[in-house]
């Protein structure tokens, strides 16, 4: 990969980000985040419009200090590196004006959400962020943060957004909207779940009010962001943008669909590229089934083929041959219309952004986390299959591999060192499910009570067995034909 970009020099914002002030406060400014939601307001400011939407960064975990440390260490300006395949683009990202002090009181964060002129709280917190049974969906108070941040919620994310809209409500300031964000089904409903939800362990009369008043927008999300590393540290130094340690890489692709419900008022970001709509539902059905169950495809064959990189995995033709299949037979027709969007060229087009080698996007990032992203990606479509008395081998042999995966070694005997929160569980469950496959279904936080459905339990033990048996590409060509 040619990553000489020495004779080209990164964008500056073209705005004068003196003028700017706040208006949201982002919570977790991670890579998505600043190659896309402050994209978009960077985009918007170079307008000359919504000043007054400026970004306060924030954050409630030690990571999150260290970021804010790089930060401000830079002005608060990002540095984004579009990998397009015809040639690198970079620029620098000023919608952030500002990084909260990460405190385990969180008080300085409490302060600043509950001034009138922060009309946005957005998050991303991750999938696994929001504190969710995944057997049932429904916010988890008996969470270990949760249960600590109880009695008088300030810690938590939930917890200081609970604690600053009960200050606003206080001194009569209207509540500001909670935008999630992250890349889950129903994120504006996750959110409201978990703030309502840990809002009345404490105060049922305030988690009445936040339930009653203040807006939760659900909104699909996308963009691939790889994680930093040396690679993006070095081309952000060609770019001429000296020893950051933070610069974020990304596609050239993104998108945001958003409910527009903002009672407090929002930037106009639909004059840089944001869809607004009511049926965002559709939407983030279509990209978490086709696109995030297609990253999930082909994580775990590429992790036991001890392939690297993502676009790697692509040019693999059994890897290729079997998301082909999966996807045109098995998830795509679970996949309800979209409003203006053709189901078949968008899944072309998440192929093309799979096959991206600018990107180097690694198998390892896609593998990770399965316990939080498997029963969101691929039990959905797979609920749906058995429902409808359709098959569902493809989606078993996803199952089959991510078992095999968590058990620990490649094909080629290789370590596969940990790569999930919950990984020791995990990897003993795999184990004991080489010679009992039930024992893997009964994870039921992440299959529910598929686990007792006669058609997956053989699909997925004749799968499991294949895959143990033969090896994975043997499994991916008999599934293939």
């Amino acid at each position: 990969m040619n990553m000489n970009a020495s004779s080209q020099t990164a964008k500056l914002p073209a705005y004068d980000r003196s003028k700017l002030t706040p208006g949201i406060v982002h919570i977790g400014l991670g890579n998505f985040h600043r190659a896309h939601m402050a994209v978009y307001l960077d985009d918007l400011f170079a307008l000359g419009l919504a000043h007054d939407w400026a970004i306060l960064g924030a954050g409630v975990r030690e990571g999150d200090a260290r970021m804010r440390d790089a930060m401000l260490a830079q002005d608060c300006l990002s540095s984004i590196i579009e990998l397009d395949p015809k040639g690198k683009s970079a620029r620098r990202i000023g919608a952030m004006i500002g990084f909260i002090e990460v405190q385990p009181d969180n008080a300085t964060l409490i302060a600043a959400m509950a001034k009138p002129e922060i009309r946005i709280v957005s998050l991303t917190v991750t999938e696994g962020g929001y504190f969710i049974d995944p057997a049932t969906g429904a916010f988890d108070p008996t969470a270990p943060d949760i249960a600590a941040d109880a009695a008088n919620p300030h810690r938590t994310a939930f917890g200081a957004i609970i604690a600053a809209l009960k200050a606003r409500r206080a001194a009569g300031i209207a509540p500001f909207t909670v935008m999630s964000c992250d890349n889950l089904p129903g994120n504006g409903h996750v959110a409201q779940a978990a703030v309502v939800g840990l809002a009345r362990l404490s105060d049922p009369a305030l988690a009445d009010w936040i339930d009653a008043t203040v807006a939760f927008p659900n909104g699909m999300v996308d963009r691939i962001t790889p994680a930093t590393g040396p690679r993006e540290r070095s081309m952000a130094a060609a770019f001429g943008l000296g020893d950051d340690p933070v610069p974020v890489t990304c596609e050239p692709f993104r998108q945001w669909v958003v409910e527009d419900n903002f009672p407090a008022g929002r930037p106009p970001l639909e004059r840089v590229g944001v869809t607004f709509s009511n049926d965002v539902h559709a939407y983030e059905a279509m990209k978490i089934r086709i696109l995030n169950g297609g990253h999930a495809t082909i994580a775990y064959p590429g992790g036991l083929l001890d392939i690297e990189y993502v676009h790697e995995a692509m040019a693999h033709p059994l890897i290729l041959g079997f998301l082909n299949k999966l996807e045109t037979t098995e998830i795509i027709p679970t996949v309800a219309p979209v409003p203006n969007t053709n189901l078949v060229d968008y899944y072309a087009k998440i192929v093309e952004r799979f096959s991206n080698p600018e990107v180097a996007d690694t198998e390892r990032r896609l593998c990770l986390d399965g316990s939080n992203r498997q029963p969101k990606f691929i039990v959905p479509p797979l609920r749906d299959r058995l429902a409808a008395g359709q098959s569902c081998d493809g989606l078993a042999l996803v199952s089959a591999l991510w078992c095999r995966y968590c058990n620990g070694l490649s094909d080629k005997g290789t370590a596969i060192e940990p790569n999930d929160p919950n990984w020791d569980a995990l990897q003993a469950t795999a184990k004991l499910a080489q010679k009992n496959p039930q024992a893997w279904l009964d994870q039921r936080t992440i299959y529910g009570d598929l686990a007792d459905n006669p058609v997956f339990q053989t699909a997925f033990a004749t799968q499991l067995a294949r895959v143990r048996d033969e090896g994975c590409e043997a499994a991916l060509r008999a599934y293939i034909g």
